[in-house]
C-alpha cells in the first residue's frame, strides 16, 4: 500500500483538530475511480471546515477539499481510464467524502468530468467550484432570456471567488458589469477582468425601499441578506437575478414587490450536485471563453505545505480571487 499526505480534520473531546497526516491508500473511502491529485483549491467552505468555524464536515475524520483535479490511476467507471485527466468539484467532497487535500482520491466516476482542452489542471482548480458556480449563474441568466443589449449586469461580493469570474464571464459575454465591492483598492483588478463599473458595498448593503429606481437589468448576487434585498429592488421590469450565495446570512429581508410590480425573477442557483450534463456543459462553457490570463489574474500558486495556514485565512476575508493548491504531482500547470 502506498503512503500518502493529506491534510484530516479529526474532532475529540476538545472539539475539532486539523492537521498535515500521513494516510495509506486502505484508508481512502468508497468509489470506482483513483485519482492521483495534482492540484486542489481553498474554497471559504474549505476555511470553515478546517477552522471548526461551520456545520461543513458531515463525519469525521475528514480530509477537506472541496475541488480537485489530477491523473486517473484505476478506473472500474466505464467513462474513464488510466490516464484520464479529471476534475471533481463539490458533490459532498470534504463534507461527507475525503476531499481534495491529499495526494490521493477514490470517488465516485459520477462526479468526475473530463478535462476539457486548453484547459489545464492547475487552471482548472483557479476556476473550481468558484467559477463553476459563476458559470451556472450565467447560464441560469441566458436560459431565463437574458442578453448583454439589456443593460447593465451587476455582481455583488466581486472580488471573492465567484464574484470574480462572474464578472470575467459577463464581460466576455458581452455585458457591461458593475462590479459591487467594499475593498476601494480592488478597483483596478475588478477593470483588468471586465468590469465597466465599480459600487461600493455600502450602497447596496443598508435596508432600502422595496422598490428602488430601476438600475440593472441581471445580477449575480453571492451575498444574500439586505443586498440581495436592495439588488432585487432595483432591478428593471422582468429581469432576473442569480442567487448562489450567503456570505451576509441566511435571512432574505425582503418584499413581493419586484416580482409582481416589475415582473423580476430570482433564479436559485446551486453548486453542490447540478446534473452531470450542466456540470460537463458548464466546463466546456469555461474552457471555450475564459481567457487564459484572466484565470491566471484572478489566482496564486501555493504549495501544499503553505495550504493549512491559507485556509484558515480565507475565513477571515484574507484572500483576493483563488488560491491554488500544487499538490507536487508534476502535470502541466
Amino acid at each position: 500500500m502506498t503512503d500518502f499526505r493529506a491534510i484530516r480534520i479529526d474532532k475529540d473531546s476538545d472539539g475539532q483538530h486539523a492537521d498535515y497526516v500521513i494516510m495509506r491508500e486502505r484508508d481512502l473511502m468508497e468509489g470506482d475511480v483513483d485519482v492521483d491529485v495534482a492540484f486542489s483549491a481553498i474554497n471559504y467552505k474549505d476555511g470553515l471546515a478546517v477552522a471548526g468555524k461551520g456545520p461543513v464536515v458531515r463525519r469525521f475524520p475528514m480530509i477537506p477539499g472541496v475541488d480537485l483535479a489530477g491523473r486517473v490511476t484505476r478506473s472500474a467507471h466505464p467513462e474513464f481510464a488510466s490516464g484520464d485527466i479529471v476534475v471533481a468539484t463539490a458533490c459532498g467532497l470534504g463534507e461527507a467524502h475525503y476531499g481534495g487535500f491529499a495526494e490521493k482520491a477514490r470517488l465516485s466516476g459520477d462526479w468526475l468530468a473530463k478535462l476539457p482542452p486548453p484547459l489545464t489542471p492547475a487552471r482548472a482548480m483557479a476556476v473550481g467550484t468558484a467559477g463553476l458556480t459563476a458559470m451556472f449563474c450565467v447560464l441560469a441568466l441566458e436560459r431565463h432570456g437574458a442578453r448583454p443589449e439589456d443593460g447593465l449586469a451587476v455582481v455583488t461580493g466581486a472580488t471573492g471567488g465567484v464574484g470574480s469570474f462572474a464578472v470575467a464571464l459577463l464581460a466576455k459575454a458581452g455585458w457591461r458589469v458593475a462590479a459591487v465591492t467594499g475593498h476601494a483598492s480592488e478597483d483596478a483588478y475588478l477593470e483588468r477582468l471586465g468590469a465597466s463599473e465599480i459600487i461600493g458595498r455600502d450602497e447596496l448593503s443598508a435596508p432600502g425601499k422595496p422598490l428602488q429606481k430601476q438600475r440593472f437589468a441581471v445580477g449575480v448576487d453571492t451575498v444574500g441578506g439586505v443586498t440581495l434585498a436592495n439588488l432585487l429592488a432595483q432591478t428593471r421590469f422582468d429581469g432576473a437575478v442569480a442567487a448562489c450565495g450567503n456570505v451576509a446570512g441566511m435571512e432574505f429581508p425582503a418584499t413581493v414587490a419586484p416580482f409582481i410590480l416589475r415582473g423580476v425573477s430570482l433564479l436559485g442557483v446551486e453548486s453542490v450536485r447540478p446534473r452531470i450534463e450542466l456540470r460537463r456543459a458548464a466546463w466546456a462553457r469555461i474552457a471555450r471563453d475564459l481567457d487564459p490570463c484572466a484565470i491566471d489574474v484572478m489566482s496564486e500558486i501555493i504549495s501544499f505545505d503553505d495550504a493549512l495556514d491559507r485556509a484558515r485565512s480565507i475565513v477571515g476575508g484574507k484572500i483576493r480571487g483563488r488560491v491554488v493548491i500544487d499538490m507536487g504531482l508534476h502535470l502541466p500547470l
